[in-house]
């Protein structure tokens, strides 16, 4: 599982997936939201405005786990 280092309270899903490179865009990080493609602590969220904090797993078929720290 990797990691990834936010240094903010939180973060929204769809800018997390940019700063992280799993997307190259907003569009595409909007689009594999809304496909159900995400999980963030194992739950699917289609919502690209979700707020991801420091310690919660994000999961994204294809590409593999994330742990927010």
């Amino acid at each position: 599982m990797q990691e990834i280092n936010i240094h903010t309270e939180y973060i929204k899903l769809d800018q997390l997936l940019k700063w992280a490179n799993i997307a190259d865009s907003g569009a595409f990080a909007k689009l594999i939201i809304q496909n159900g493609d995400v999980k963030v602590n194992g739950e699917v969220v289609l919502s690209r405005g979700k707020k991801i904090y420091k310690g919660d797993i994000i999961e994204v078929n294809g590409v593999g786990s994330f742990k927010v720290v």
